[in-house]
């Protein structure tokens, strides 16, 4: 028995959302589905991958840091360096 056969069922933990659709776009997102052999909500979670995987956000300075390994390297300094008051003295001078 393939895949495309069994009938998945979410796991207790999914999350569910309730979306409001036009007619128009409810019938196409039916025939689409029927079409391609899956359910609603199969091609919506594709559809949604899909646009999360184009519309990347860009990272933030701290996701670049710790990508590059830079969080953390310096060595011998306090473990609090960023957010004690007493080391800020003088700083931005």
């Amino acid at each position: 028995m393939s895949d495309k056969n069994c009938l998945r069922l979410p796991a207790m933990n999914d999350a569910r959302i309730t979306i409001r659709l036009d007619r128009q776009t409810e019938r196409r997102l039916r025939e689409e589905a029927r079409a391609a052999g899956k359910n609603e909500s199969e091609l919506v979670r594709e559809a949604l991958a899909a646009y999360f995987r184009r519309s990347r956000r860009p990272a933030t300075a701290l996701e670049v840091a710790r990508r590059a390994g830079v969080i953390g390297c310096a060595d011998d300094l306090p473990p609090d360096l960023s957010t004690n008051k007493e080391h800020f003295e003088g700083f931005g001078r």
